[in-house]
């Protein structure tokens, strides 16, 4: 009788571990996903679109767990991807500026006044330099799933319309952690200077920097027009594609199913991204024009003046960005 007792209790017993184990696997897996900005812009929407749907079609088994306003490196945006690809975060909806200097390759989106409109960026993203430029980050540790956009880049500042090189002669300009944009404001004129987003609001504010470089999304969530940026030039000088990734050692620890989960999952929120932040452009353009900026487009003579101006710069850039990346990518923007 002892004996029977003792066989069912050691029955039971692994009854309930195979239970907690299963329990225990069956435990939603949370990955931190970095982003440089919050959902009120479209870059933090894109994230937080992603977690929405990995929630969604994995029952929660998976989830993404987004930190914006570069949390996870301490504000140092230019920081993000070596914390991913060192496994101190698990994925990112990142940009292709802040990665450059871990990723040369990602200096081809910046080349000055290369990549002309949307149909060229979709052109390169969607072709073999699009694939190249993903093998190069793959290649560093990450795995690049999906392509976002925070858009064109445009420059404001607090003097006067920029409509010539000549206009930015002298204007102190807050520019990204990258050598390329110091090159490039140089290059026509004007005195750039380098700090994260976070400190480059109060210097606008004060006066010590007299303009900035963003995309319309950023200038009017932003309201950059509050701290004197009275002046807007529309140049589409650069493009600035997000990248959706993750940590490869990550990746590796994931089963099959939820690597294709993230993958298209990742895709999906892109693509609505890249929809919606389009759509929006003209309704951003009329909502800061009603603020008072005064807006500035070239004409076809005027922005071959920056092509010009910036010629050195893309001469100088395109054996470091990889020829075979720089003349796919010319090939695909010829052909669009």
């Amino acid at each position: 009788m002892t004996l029977t007792r003792s066989m069912a209790r050691l029955t039971a017993g692994l009854a309930g571990a195979a239970l907690l184990s299963a329990s225990l696997s069956a435990q939603a897996r949370e990955l931190s996903v970095s982003t440089v900005l919050s959902d009120a812009f479209p870059w933090g929407q894109a994230a937080e679109k992603w977690a929405e749907l990995v929630e969604e079609r994995s029952d929660g088994e998976l989830t993404l767990r987004v930190y914006p306003n570069s949390q996870l490196v301490s504000g140092d945006q230019t920081r993000e991807f070596s914390a991913m690809r060192s496994g101190l975060i698990d994925a990112a909806v990142g940009s292709t500026i802040n990665w450059s200097p871990q990723v040369p390759e990602l200096n081809l989106f910046s080349l000055p006044f290369f990549i002309l409109d949307e149909a060229a960026v979709d052109a390169v993203t969607g072709g073999e330099a699009g694939e190249l430029v993903f093998e190069a980050i793959e290649s560093r540790g990450v795995i690049p799933l999906a392509w976002g956009e925070n858009g064109f880049r445009q420059v404001s500042n607090s003097r006067g319309p920029i409509s010539q090189p000549d206009d930015l002669d002298g204007l102190k300009i807050r520019v990204v952690g990258s050598p390329l944009f110091q090159d490039t404001f140089s290059a026509l004129g004007a005195d750039p200077t380098q700090m994260s987003w976070t400190d480059a609001q109060p210097a606008l504010t004060t006066g010590a920097v007299d303009g900035q470089e963003n995309p319309l999304s950023v200038f009017d969530v932003a309201r950059i027009d509050q701290v004197g940026q009275e002046h807007l030039t529309l140049w589409n000088y650069m493009n600035d594609p997000l990248i959706f990734a993750v940590n490869q050692q990550v990746w590796q620890t994931l089963s099959e199913e939820q690597q294709t989960l993230l993958r298209e999952t990742a895709v999906e929120a892109g693509e609505w991204e890249i929809a919606m932040t389009r759509e929006e452009e003209g309704e951003r353009l009329a909502a800061i024009q009603e603020r008072g900026v005064t807006v500035t487009e070239l004409t076809d003579e005027q922005y071959q003046a920056f092509v010009d101006a910036t010629q050195s710069v893309y001469e100088k850039w395109a054996p470091r960005i990889g020829e075979e990346v720089v003349k796919a990518a010319q090939a695909a923007i010829d052909a669009r």
